[in-house]
């Protein structure tokens, strides 16, 4: 089919719950999608932070093929399999964590998250979580609880009780909240849907000091800014400070869907048979294409890589927030998860450069996001911010 016919048909049959635009992919080749009517276009959204190594890995693609030719993609949880075990050990060695559970997405991994943390506090009577203003935590009704914008809770009321929410970077506000009920802290140690806002040290270190003081548990989410989008395997070793769980997802199936909840000592053990499951978590095609990019985590000239040709795109956007005073605020981010706050609507950017053949999509209501497959070249960056730079110019 065209893009044309493909868009109609979706626009007749779909629920009208995304904004989507008007263009339909049928390929895709190292960091450039192709769509049915053959336009090629650089993508710096990767599926919002999901395909880590690109399109048409041969790795990823020979491990996928693989495991179809054995007849077996998925099999029950009341058994074992070695992909979903080697992924564990993977995981765990590469986190320091002791235990994972696998579902399928962020918004599952979190709901996990949040589950543990209250049977763990239950026995001392402590239920209450404690959330961030701006944050993002999925869309089920216990991650969108915890997601402390309202935008997303209208017309879903009511929300589920003991949620509280705190001002992101400024521990003051945490330690109001926190009294003998409190189970939990959730934090995104790189803020994604809220504009792309890096936490401080003094902030981390605090919640991980305030939660050892107050027996709660600290939960971090990394399901956008985690699996080496940083330029480490996890965003929270550039801070030094360890969660007691963590969630995972959108790379770490390498496009195919799959999440991860890892547990660290303090809550090792927490979850006994029958308090929480995912019929298809850990089915052997996505943690089959997870070892993948979880062996090039593993690998410290992947990771320096990553983190020289990151480095090159802060520069280059750099350069175009200096250049453009009257539509751009500052440029910030870590690693390939970056964003330039705006004078002028995002999506209004975001069209320019699609029209240029750039994919580039927007964070919060200000925030123009970068977000581009790891394996994105230098020449390519510069394609993009040029491109970038010619839609501004545009406006």
């Amino acid at each position: 089919m065209s893009v044309k016919e493909t868009v109609a048909l979706g626009q007749l049959n779909y629920m009208h719950n995304y904004a989507q635009f008007p263009i339909s992919f049928s390929s895709g080749e190292g960091c450039y999608l192709i769509d049915e009517d053959g336009n090629r276009y650089l993508d710096c959204v990767a599926g919002i932070a999901v395909n880590d190594l690109g399109y048409g890995n041969d790795e990823v693609a020979k491990v996928l093929k693989d495991q179809i030719d054995t007849g077996l993609l998925h099999c029950s949880n009341l058994y074992y399999n070695a992909n979903s075990v080697k992924a564990a050990v993977m995981l765990n060695k590469l986190a320091g964590s002791s235990e994972v559970f696998f579902c399928n997405s962020g918004t599952e991994a979190n709901e996990a998250a949040l589950k543990m943390a209250r049977k763990y506090g239950s026995a001392k009577g402590k239920y209450k979580i404690i959330s961030m203003e701006h944050s993002f935590h999925g869309r089920t009704y216990g991650s969108i609880t915890v997601t402390g914008q309202e935008k997303y809770h209208k017309g879903f009321a009511p929300m589920l009780p003991g949620v509280l929410y705190a001002t992101f970077n400024d521990l003051e506000s945490v330690e109001n909240l926190v009294d003998d009920e409190t189970c939990a802290i959730i934090v995104e140690p790189l803020q994604g849907e809220g504009g792309i806002v890096p936490a401080k040290q003094e902030f981390l270190s605090g919640l991980r000091a305030l939660c050892d003081e107050k027996d709660i548990v600290l939960i971090f989410d990394e399901v956008q800014c985690g699996l080496g989008r940083t330029g480490r395997p996890f965003c929270f070793q550039h801070y030094g400070v360890k969660p007691d769980i963590l969630t995972l997802a959108k790379a770490i199936g390498c496009g195919v869907p799959m999440g991860a909840t890892l547990a660290f000592e303090r809550v090792k053990g927490t979850f006994a048979p029958g308090d929480h499951a995912a019929t298809f978590g850990g089915n052997l095609l996505a943690t089959a294409a997870s070892q993948v990019i979880l062996s090039k985590l593993a690998d410290r000239d992947f990771l320096e890589d990553i983190a020289l040709r990151s480095s090159y795109l802060e520069k280059k956007l750099d350069e175009i927030v200096a250049a453009h005073p009257d539509k751009c605020i500052e440029r910030r981010g870590m690693g390939f998860m970056q964003g330039i706050d705006l004078k002028v609507a995002p999506r209004d950017v975001v069209s320019a450069c699609m029209e240029k053949g750039l994919l580039v999509c927007s964070a919060g209501y200000t925030v123009l996001r970068f977000v581009p497959p790891l394996v994105i070249s230098r020449e390519e960056i510069d394609r993009a911010c040029s491109i970038v730079e010619e839609s501004l110019s545009s406006l």
